[in-house]
Formats: structure tokens, sequence, C-alpha cells
């Protein structure tokens, strides 16, 4: 089948480059505009583009056998629902539109094109954790499982019907980045196999229950800032789902402190009270307490609890 891929972050380059190893064409990418990033704020292209340019922007799909297909057309539209860019992908005559992580929200223009479907691959069990963030949204609420969707796209946000589910466990110690690198790699299987039953005719429909559903909405850096009237175990989870973005963090003399990582220790204090800062870095939580592990000050290299506080022994901490 002839297949346009929309995606931008790095949780689709796996499922780009299963499509492009496929029997299926892909004809052609669409990808977010290059940003400045980082604090040179040096341009550079997303994730997606950047893998088709360690490709050498050609497929081998096994269509073509030993062969190479001509350079993939790729397009950066600053705005998808910019009419120029619908007119681009409706001449492309895509039986399949595929949609992984892409950051805009499809005009109904665009979802009308593909002959066949347009299909979404959303990073969590639907109708749990619809929208932005899924994969912190899971980890913070203590969610036992997750997983990916591959639902036909509509002009909601997340609702449209489900194909296939592939799902899974959330272990103890995973963080927003180690989930998102599991999730990452099942994807491709998940879609390949929805690919498979819409060419085969027989691909299921089944309607999310919208009264079970539960949403995450975009997170901010300002999200992370730890708020020391939960509880330990709540706090513990925003730590890992949060890293690394936005990243959770409290407040030392006026600086962030970043938090990666803290297990949860039989304490009780005051919110924010520091119960400990000879050797163990201890902060009461409404109930509970949490002792950090790895910590980062603004400015600073990343380090245990323990070098933190040679230096910073007598400064007073705060959760405001």
């Amino acid at each position: 089948m002839r297949i346009v891929f929309i995606g931008t972050g790095e949780i689709g380059v796996p499922t780009l480059r299963a499509l492009l190893d496929s029997e299926h064409e892909v004809v052609a990418v669409v990808t977010q505009p290059d940003k400045p990033v980082g604090r040179e704020q040096s341009i550079e292209p997303p994730p997606i583009k950047k893998e088709i340019t360690r490709s050498g922007g050609f497929q081998t799909p096994k269509a073509f056998g030993a062969g190479k297909s001509p350079l993939l057309e790729v397009l950066q539209p600053a705005k998808i629902k910019d009419p120029q860019t619908i007119e681009e992908i409706r001449g492309l005559a895509p039986d399949i539109i595929v949609v992984v992580a892409y950051g805009q929200i499809l005009p109904r223009h665009v979802l009308e094109i593909p002959r066949l479907a347009c299909l979404n691959l959303h990073a969590s069990l639907l109708p749990r954790w619809r929208g932005a963030a899924p994969i912190q949204a899971t980890i913070a609420a203590g969610d036992y499982e997750t997983g990916i969707t591959a639902m036909y796209m509509d002009e909601g946000l997340d609702t449209g019907d489900i194909l296939v589910q592939r799902s899974v466990e959330i272990l103890p110690n995973d963080t927003g980045g180690s989930l998102h690198d599991r999730l990452a790699q099942i994807a491709p299987e998940a879609l390949l196999e929805s690919l498979r039953l819409v060419a085969a005719g027989n691909a299921p429909r089944i309607a999310q229950d919208n009264a079970r559903a539960t949403y995450a909405p975009k997170l901010k850096r300002e999200h992370g800032q730890i708020d020391w009237s939960e509880s330990a175990e709540t706090i513990e989870r925003k730590i890992r789902a949060y890293n690394p973005w936005p990243g959770a963090f409290m407040k030392v003399d006026r600086q962030n402190l970043k938090v990666f990582s803290a297990s949860v220790v039989d304490l009780n204090g005051q919110p924010g009270e520091v119960l400990c800062s000879d050797r163990d870095l201890v902060v009461a939580a409404a109930k509970g307490a949490l002792s950090l592990a790895e910590v980062q000050l603004e400015g600073k290299r990343r380090m245990t609890a323990a070098e933190f506080l040679r230096g910073h022994r007598a400064v007073i901490l705060s959760a405001d």
C-alpha cells in the first residue's frame, strides 16, 4: 500500500524504520519544521527527519528486492492545515496515512485523503490517557500496565475506534524515558498488524467507552515542581514519570534542584521539612518522606545527594 507517514517525535522512529523495510511503499514523510534547541539554540531537524537522513533518504522495501526506491519526499509545513500542504498530501494518493506523535491536530480535510484509513499510534491503552502526555500520566497515576493503541483517526482528541492494542507492564523503576523507549519498540508490530488487517479487509473497529476515558494534558516545565503536600509515594512516581521531561524539581535557596530519583522512607515531618541532611537528603511529604538519590542544582553537574550535601549542608531547603 502507498503510505504517507506523519510524525515528529523519537517514539515514531522504530515505526518509520519498520515501514521503510516493509512491503509497503512510503511515498512521503510529513514532520515538523527544524527548530532551535538547547542553550546554543542551534537549528536541528526533528528525530523523524534525522532518521531519514541517517538512512540516506532511501527505503528498501521487500517489493524492490535489493534495489532502492527514490529519495523520500519530506514535507515540513509550519501548519498541516495549510491548503497547499493538504493539496500536496492529496496529490500523493495514499492508501493509508500513518500518524505517530506528530504534534499537530490533523484537520478533517487531511483525514479524508487516504483511500482506506488514517491510522494513529497512541502511547496508552485507550480510552485511558487520551492527550499529549500519556506516558508520564500512566506512571504518575501508579498504573500497572500501559501500551500502544492503533486507532482510526477522527476529529476528536484520541477518540477514534480502536483497531489493535499491545500492552506492556509498567516496572517499579520505570521512568518516563525508559517506558517511552519500550513503547517505541512495540509500536511497529502493532502498526504492521493493523496494516495487514486493513489490507485484508477484515480490520475490527472497536468503539471507545467514553465513560472510561481519562485525559493527560500537555506538560510544561513548571508542572515538574514538587508539591510536598502530596504523599511520598505520589511524589516518587512523579519524579520517575517526569524524568527526563519536564523534570521534577524543588527549590534550594531560590534555585531549582532537579531530582532524578528518590525512594520512600518511613519518616514523618512537616511537608517540605528536611529531616536528615548529614549524608542522606530526606524531605518530608504530607505522608511519609523521600530520600533523594540523584540531584542536580542549576548550573551544576548531576550528582548523588551525598555529594550535593557536602557543598550545601548549611543551605535551608524548602518546597516553595
